[in-house]
This record gives C-alpha cells, structure tokens and sequence, in this order.
C-alpha cells in the first residue's frame, strides 16, 4: 500500500513567517529521493534550497513561482510506497516504518520525524490520480459554478428611418445617436429635431452622472485605503516582500524606535591610500593577498570602538537598559541584484585587516551568488556603509536596528587641501556617523569619528593599538 504524505513549508529559522516561492526543483509525477531539494524559495535573509524528508512520488505542488506562503502551508505531497514482505518479517515492517517517517533531518522548528499532518492511503496503480484527489491543508476542493448571463439587446426597428430633415441626421450623426433608437414625436412618428436634442441632453447627463459616480468610487477608495492610497489602474504596484520587504522593514523600525543623530567630518585621506599601496606593493612569502579600502576602515572600526564601547551596543526598550556587547560582529553594506544586504563579520576585533578583508571578500561573493545564510546576515553589534562606491560624497546613513551606530563614508577623491600650512590637492573623504543619542552623547560620538578621522589621516595612529 501507499500513503500520501503533506510536506509543509518549514520554519527556516531566524523568526522568519514567510517565504516565497522562487523555483521549483521538480514537477508532478516525479519521484524524489529522502533529502532530495524540491523547491528553491526566498526569505527576507537569503535564498534556500528545501530538502523533501519523504521519498515517493510527487503527487501535488501548492504555489507558483513568485507566491508567498506562511511557515506550516502545504508545499507539496508525495505519495510514498511501502514495501510488503512475507507475513511477521520484522525486516520488512521496519523498512515499511522507515519509509514513512521521513529522513530524521531536522530543519529550525520542523522535525521530518514527526508524524505527517495529513496522510491518506491510495492503491499504487492510482498514484497517477493523486494530483486531483491529494488535500489542501484538509480544505475541500469547491469547484465555483459557471453562470451564463443573456442580455436581451433592445429590439431596432427594420425598414427606412422616419426622418426627412438633412439637418436632423447630420446632428445625429455628429453626436453618435442611432435614431433607429429614437421615438419621433412628429406626426407618423416622425423624428424631428426636438427627439434629436432631447436624446443628446439625455446621453449628456448620463455620461456626466457617470463620471461623477467613478469619482465618488474613486474618492471612497482614497479614503477607506491604507494611508489614504488606492488602486490607480495605470500604476504599477511592487509588493514589499522578500529582501526588499525586510529592509523596508527594518529601516522603518529604526527610524520609529531610535532617536539617531548625524555627525560627519572631513578627512585627508591620502596617507591611508599610500599605506594601502605600499602595502599591496609588497612581495615575498609574507606579502599576502591584497588589502582593500574597505578592509582597512573597518580595522579602524574596530580600534574606534574599542575606545568608545557605548556604540558597539544595543537599548533593551522594555529593561530600559543599554546593553553593551563585548565582541564586535562587524556589519558592512553590499548592494546585490536582490537588493541592499548586509553580511557580518564575526568576531571582527579579533581580526587583522588582512582577516577582515578577507572575510568580507567572501560574504560579498555569497551576498552577489544569493547563498548567504540567515546567519550570515545576522547578530551584527555595528554596520560599516561605503556609500562612495556609488559616486557620492556624503549621506545620512539609517541605523541598522537594533544596532547603535553606523559608519558612512564617501568617494575618496582629490580636493584642494590645506596640508602643512599651504594649499594642495589631496584625497580626500567624508564621513558620516549616525548613532543613537540614547546610548551616548554627541561628545562620545564626536570623539569616535575624530579618532576615525585621525587613523585615516595619520595610520600611525592605528599602530599604537595594534
């Protein structure tokens, strides 16, 4: 005998409630293997492969690509045969047993061990028509009646238009009055000017009645619409889901929650940049791989919030208490084409810049490939923003909740300087540093950036620390 088994959509971990479907892996009537990956799906932390615990054959699938389901709804079934041996063989009952149970896996928050939410015996030679008959999370199928509606189309008189006046048809003609339609009010029904007037006022008022009616639709909508927005036809409308929707998420908390405020400075760059050159200059066994901008202003980070530990820190709203953390999980901005992301560098204070960089050179080609995992994307106490990649000089960066800080920095470019009392082109950056006023002040926010500023000017400074 067979059964089929309901394989629902488990929790992926992380708190996240839905995900959406982004490709199926297989089709109705294939067989699958235990573990085999059904169905690849995006959640708001990353893209995953969803491994099937049952071993069968795929009866039903539940979703298109592009649809979002909750945690717990029904993915797809699988009828799953158990072999039948000679009678009281304990061997067979226990393949039979371990057919039905799944793999054992466990994904966050669903075991594969536990028994199937739904299940139902079938023939095997029926196992062609489970599609039609496998359950919908238990819900009867309900086919909607088809109703077919007959217009009675007015009936038009047949022969010649009682009407003789060149003038009246023209007149019809130029307003769109079918005078088959019309009544004449002349003798022997003749139509006259008067029936042609009166039919033109009459289609008049009707239009106008009826402009004023999708006003008033359109008017209600407005109103009874979220935040006073409604369907317009010609808009087009992009759901806030997936990536974008954790962002949106996100970004709209931390601008609810946190009280932030910018400071920004301006800095002589150009010392850092002969460092790094010097530095990627080197050779030999011990030169290493290359050392990035990027890689360098987070050691900065770093050493920054080692002397100023209130910004590697987080506000417990309901304790009313700030929570200082005693490692640094280093955050950094990486624009994919699923959207903004922003992988963590663990344990990034136990690291050099040459770790640093390469362990951000790693989690940007996850980040560009989609196979960053929830964890990878999580847990970061500060978030680094190199927003000069994109052309500009200065931003105000939005904190990454429930983080308390957030480093931008801008092109590096050359600008008149005065350097040494006189007047000299130099590299020169911006930096922004938006902090939450609840876990310091703007002097222990200001002393941060100038000691960043300091680094990046004079990277001696950093040697002192090192």
């Amino acid at each position: 005998m067979a059964q089929v088994l309901e394989f629902k959509l488990p929790d992926l971990g992380e708190g996240l409630t839905e995900a959406e479907i982004v490709r199926w892996l297989v089709e109705v009537g294939d067989v699958v293997a235990i573990d085999q990956p059904v169905v690849e799906v995006e959640t708001a932390k990353a893209m995953v492969e969803v491994p099937c615990p049952y071993g069968g054959v795929v009866t039903a699938r539940f979703g298109e690509e592009g649809t979002e389901l909750p945690v717990g709804a029904p993915l797809l079934t699988v009828a799953v045969g158990a072999p039948e041996g000679p009678s009281g063989s304990d061997k067979d009952s226990g393949s039979g047993k371990e057919s039905s149970a799944g793999s054992g896996n466990v994904l966050v928050g669903y075991g594969t061990g536990a028994p199937a939410a739904r299940r139902r015996r079938i023939r095997p030679d029926r196992l062609d028509r489970a599609v039609t008959d496998a359950p919908v999370s238990g819900a009867p199928v309900v086919e909607a009646p088809v109703v077919k509606v007959l217009v009675a189309e007015a009936s038009v008189p047949e022969g010649p238009v009682p009407v003789v006046s060149p003038l009246v048809r023209r007149l019809a003609r130029q307003h769109d009055i079918d005078l088959r339609r019309l009544a004449g009010s002349g003798p022997d029904g003749l139509i006259l000017r008067a029936d042609v007037d009166r039919a033109i006022r009459t289609a008049q008022e009707t239009a106008t009645a009826d402009a004023a009616q999708v006003q008033a639709q359109a008017a209600a909508a407005v109103a009874a619409a979220p935040n006073g927005v409604a369907a317009v036809p010609d808009a087009e409308r992009i759901p806030l889901r997936g990536v974008r929707g954790a962002v949106a998420d996100k970004l709209a908390r931390s601008r609810t929650e946190i009280p932030d405020a910018t400071c920004w400075v301006d800095a002589d760059a150009t010392e850092l940049m002969a460092v790094r050159a010097a530095m990627n200059a080197a050779t030999g066994p011990s030169a290493g791989p290359k050392v990035s901008v990027l890689a360098l202003l987070a050691r900065i980070c770093t050493a920054a919030l080692a002397r100023f530990p209130e910004l590697n820190s987080t506000v417990d709203t309901e304790a009313r208490e700030i929570v200082r953390l005693s490692g640094v999980h280093l955050g950094f901005a990486a624009q994919t084409e699923r959207g903004l992301v922003v992988p963590v560098v663990r344990d990034a204070h136990t690291r050099n810049a040459e770790s640093i960089g390469a362990e951000i050179a790693r989690l940007t080609e996850l980040a560009r490939t989609g196979k960053l995992s929830p964890a990878q994307l999580t847990g970061g106490t500060f978030t680094l923003n190199n927003y000069g990649v994109f052309g500009v000089d200065g931003s105000t960066p939005i904190i990454n909740h429930p983080e308390a800080a957030m480093l931008g920095v801008g092109r590096i470019m050359p600008k008149p300087w005065v350097h040494q009392g006189e007047l000299a082109v130099r590299q020169v950056v911006q930096l922004s540093l938006t902090f939450d006023h609840r876990v310091c002040d703007g002097g222990t926010a200001g002393g941060f950036l100038r000691y960043v500023a300091d680094c990046v000017e004079q990277p001696a400074v950093l040697l002192r620390t090192l």
